[in-house]
Order: structure tokens, then C-alpha cells, then sequence
């Protein structure tokens, strides 16, 4: 992968296994996320659970004052977790930089994952899967099918519902985790994004009953 170039990436749970059954594991991965973009960390994830910054002032804020933009492997995009597989637009910033913050990603994951679970062996398939981004336009409706994930799966009725994706961010709302940076590549309003999302959630909905129906 090339530096400074945009990617689509993401990673499917072995046999579509529910990877994400909680709000804790849905956490444990953002967190993991914001974490592993930085290339020269100060420690371990394990051992920076524990300071005692982080129970006093938060994990964001305390990681803030940890690392800098300009040590970072990647720029986080936006992103989408799903039950049994996530979604990541990633721009690489250091050389092997998606490579060695999804290998550090996933592999953490799982420890984590099968500790609490009782499990053990591999959770995800073989290999995470990266697609290169062409243009700001291809950019933008990547985004929006990334963002209507949650709907298209019938898992809620509007994006907005869905906790656990970087729509709310996109959008503006004071509640959203923030871990993405994309103004420097599409410049659109949150009002503006929001209704060029909406107008295609049912359209995306009837696509995928038809791909659903072909495969089946």
C-alpha cells in the first residue's frame, strides 16, 4: 500500500461469527482503534488500561496527550462496526502503516475476544481486505454505503441510530466518539451529508434484498 493514498479496508469474522455481542466489545474496538494508529506508543495497550489517568480524565483525552498527529501510521477516515465484521477508510501516513495497525488491531482483539468468551483459536478470516480509494467522489459514496451498513442489515430504521460508526460524527451530534479527520479530503456539511445519506437508505435496502435473492 502507498503512502498517503486512501483505502477501503475491512475484515469478516470466521463462518460470519458474532465478533461484536455488547456495547463493552463495540468499545474494547474503537478504543483499539484510536490506540494503534499511533506508530511509537508509550506502552501497551493492557498496561495503559491501567493508569490511572485514564479511570480519572477518560481514554481520549488521556491518549491525547500521549501522541501527536504527526506519529500516527494512519488517518482514521470513518469507520463502521457490524456484528460480525468492520469497515475502515484509512489513508496511510507511514510506510506499512495499515498493515501493521490492523495486524495490531485484530490480533488484540481477539486476545481480548476469547479471554472473555472462553475461546480460543483465530476470530477473523485469514487476511483483512484493502481497496484503493481513486477519487473524492468515489471517496463520498463510500462513505455513504459504509454509513448505511447498519440499515441496509435491518439492524436499525436510520443511521443515526446505529452507535457505532462514525456517522454521528459526520453529522455533527456533541455525543459522537471522535477519531476521524476527513476534512481535508471531502468538504460537505454535516446538513448536506446527512440528506445525501438519507435519500439512498431505501434504495440501498431494495439492493440487497436482490443480491440476497441471487445468491440464494
Amino acid at each position: 500500500m502507498v503512502n498517503n493514498k486512501v483505502y477501503h479496508v475491512f475484515s469478516c469474522s470466521i463462518a460470519n461469527y458474532t465478533v461484536f455481542n455488547n456495547p463493552s466489545d463495540y468499545q474494547r474496538m474503537l478504543e483499539l482503534f484510536q490506540f494503534y494508529q499511533i506508530k511509537n506508543r508509550p506502552l501497551s495497550f493492557s498496561a495503559y488500561l491501567k493508569l490511572n489517568l485514564v479511570k480519572n480524565i477518560g481514554f481520549q483525552a488521556t491518549l491525547d496527550s500521549l501522541s501527536k498527529d504527526d506519529d500516527n501510521l494512519v488517518q482514521i477516515i470513518a469507520y463502521c462496526l457490524m456484528p460480525t465484521h468492520i469497515h475502515l477508510i484509512l489513508k496511510q501516513l507511514q510506510d506499512g502503516g495499515i498493515s501493521t495497525f490492523m495486524g495490531n488491531v485484530l490480533n488484540s482483539y481477539s486476545r481480548y475476544f476469547n479471554l472473555n468468551h472462553h475461546r480460543k483459536g483465530p476470530l477473523w478470516e485469514s487476511k483483512f481486505q484493502n481497496v484503493p480509494v481513486e477519487n473524492d467522489e468515489l471517496l463520498l459514496h463510500l462513505l455513504r454505503y459504509l454509513h448505511l451498513n447498519p440499515v441496509t442489515a435491518f439492524l436499525v430504521d436510520r443511521p443515526e441510530d446505529w452507535p457505532y460508526s462514525s456517522y454521528l460524527e459526520f453529522i455533527g451530534l456533541p455525543q459522537a466518539v471522535k477519531l476521524c479527520q476527513v476534512a481535508d479530503l471531502v468538504s460537505i456539511t454535516p446538513e448536506k451529508y446527512q440528506k445525501f445519506v438519507n435519500e439512498r437508505a431505501n434504495y440501498q435496502r431494495k439492493l440487497a434484498r436482490i443480491k440476497k435473492l441471487i445468491l440464494e
